[in-house]
């Protein structure tokens, strides 16, 4: 049986140092993006959707209290006529 030339054995050393290299940067990158999304949508000052439901909660509440006040109003209104 013939021996392998140590070449080979420096080739997977660097193929799997370059791996290890890549598997780095494509994390390194993910944060990168991940960031400047974060940021632009700060810059765009968008609301998170837990906030804006509840805004649309305390609308909804708003709108209904000044419905029912107008109509106690109408009552009011028409037994002083």
């Amino acid at each position: 049986m013939t021996e392998r030339p140590k070449i080979f054995d420096d080739l997977a050393g660097v193929a799997g140092g370059a791996i290890s290299a890549f598997a780095g940067l494509k994390e390194e990158l993910a944060s990168l993006v991940k960031a400047r999304v974060e940021e632009a949508i700060r810059r765009m000052d968008l609301v998170r959707r837990d906030e804006f439901e509840a805004m649309a909660e305390v609308a909804r509440r708003a709108r209904e209290t000044s419905e029912s006040l107008e109509k106690r109003l109408e009552a009011l209104e028409s037994k002083l006529k």
